[in-house]
């Protein structure tokens, strides 16, 4: 039976599950294998054509890896998509040679191939991996998943839930991604938006909730470009961690939620919402009362009344703030994009005008560089302690992620803020991050608004 045509409307406001049951092969003694592969499933409403996306064990988002903290993770890539690929594993302060960045720790893996992923977990918290090769189209295929590194002493709760928020630009025709991923209108404005949106590759994600229940709430923005304003509805929470690292108090929450591209939040939160009521994580889009991006249908109680605040979650290894007395001074101006008056910077190791940095579909640069360069933006010593001023001369907000280490923003007072390892810049508001180089190897710096990156905002750092 040929399916029903799919409208824009209808197409926006449909809810399905995301996901088909895929048979696993029998697996060969040796490493957990994680495979990327192409799976058809039905991301749009039930009735309408099937996505044909790529996943890691046949799963979107992938499964949902979980391992103590202080263990070793250790993971055989096998790469049955047709292109080649690469895992990148966001957030733990990792061996360099298991960073996953094709073309600076690695050679990609071609299709058929195999590689061995296997490194040490040194911190708790909530992190994720995903592809890094092209990955302004292999990201937006699928190919994310949640990485959850769990505390020696847990925290007091009922459950833990981890909700990988996300979108996805579809055909509304045929249900497929829309192509191409790298058209110019994506690369040089805010990158590429979804028209459907999801939590756990779900439109109605939805998980039955006690009152007075308390949860662990792991929020995680898969999103190539969409930063999610988000607000509790029925439950009463506190942010007790962001980008994997506990805060030194929880902090109550009492106003939007703002993730960025790549960024998490850790969240505990009691259900305050009556029995028979839902309680929501709610999206604030254009409209302010918010739209559903979780729905938690309250079915009972658990206790009669409610807990006491929570207490902080442990500390990780190497949270000391740091010392900005003979700090590495460095400055990282970006510019480009539409409207954003780029005349010319060095791509490739020519100097180019905008018009023909456009031509070669570069839109963005970093420090005056476009892309990658042979040199590193900065050589540093092993524990030196960095500053870096970040001025957004561009006319869109840009998510920064460093790799390999955690940084603070250095408040206007002098003081720090959470660690972090991507932080939101803005435009016209210049911002300073400080970070210790503790980790040796070649590390990226990007924005992960990923058609950005792809066009220009990528650069490194050199750790020796």
């Amino acid at each position: 039976m040929r399916s029903r045509r799919l409208t824009r409307r209808g197409f926006c406001a449909g809810i399905a599950a995301s996901g088909i049951a895929v048979a696993r092969p029998a697996r060969a003694a040796g490493p957990e294998l994680l495979s990327t592969e192409v799976t058809e499933l039905q991301l749009a409403p039930e009735g309408y054509g099937p996505t044909q996306a790529w996943t890691y064990d046949g799963q979107l988002p992938g499964p949902v890896l979980r391992q103590p903290q202080g263990s070793r993770l250790v993971r055989r890539l096998e790469n049955r998509l047709p292109v080649p690929t690469s895992i990148h594993w966001h957030g733990i302060r990792i061996d360099n040679a298991m960073d996953g960045v094709a073309g600076l720790t690695q050679d990609p893996v071609p299709p058929g191939g195999q590689f061995d992923y296997a490194f040490d977990l040194p911190d708790a918290g909530t992190y994720w991996y995903h592809a890094h090769t092209n990955s302004s189209e292999q990201v937006t295929r699928g190919l994310a998943g949640a990485l959850i590194v769990d505390e020696a002493t847990p925290p007091d709760i009922d459950r833990d839930e981890v909700l990988l928020l996300s979108d996805w630009l579809l055909d509304p025709e045929t249900g497929a991604f829309q192509e191409p991923f790298d058209h110019p209108m994506l690369r040089s404005h805010g990158g590429r938006f979804g028209n459907l949106i999801g939590t756990n590759g779900r439109f109605n994600f939805s998980s039955e909730v006690r009152r007075h229940e308390r949860i662990r709430l792991r929020l995680i923005n898969g999103a190539t470009a969409r930063i999610f304003g988000l607000r509790l509805d029925g439950l009463t929470g506190w942010t007790v961690g962001l980008d994997g690292m506990p805060l030194l108090q929880p902090e109550q929450v009492t106003s939007e939620l703002v993730l960025a591209p790549a960024q998490r939040i850790d969240l505990i939160v009691d259900v305050t919402a009556g029995v028979g009521e839902t309680a929501a994580l709610l999206r604030i889009d254009d409209d302010e009362s918010g739209r559903p991006q979780a729905l938690f249908p309250v079915v009972g109680a658990s206790t009669a009344t409610r807990r006491p605040a929570p207490s902080a979650l442990p500390p990780n290894p190497g949270m000391e703030l740091p010392n900005l007395t003979g700090a590495r001074l460095l400055d990282m101006p970006m510019a480009g994009g539409a409207m954003g008056g780029l005349r010319s910077a060095r791509f490739e190791g020519a100097d180019l005008g905008f018009r023909d940095l456009v031509q070669r579909g570069q839109f963005w640069s970093l420090a005056g560089q476009v892309g990658m360069a042979e040199r590193p933006f900065a050589s540093l010593s092993r524990g030196e302690t960095v500053r870096m001023k970040i001025t957004n001369d561009t006319a869109f907000p840009h998510a920064m992620h460093l790799h390999g280490m955690h940084f603070r923003e250095v408040r206007q007072d002098g003081g720090f803020g959470p660690m972090r390892d991507t932080v939101l810049s803005l435009p016209d508001q210049p911002l300073d991050i400080a970070f210790t180089a503790d980790n040796p190897g070649k590390w990226l710096f990007h924005c992960h608004m990923l058609n950005h990156a792809a066009s220009g905002m990528t650069t490194w750092i050199e750790v020796a």
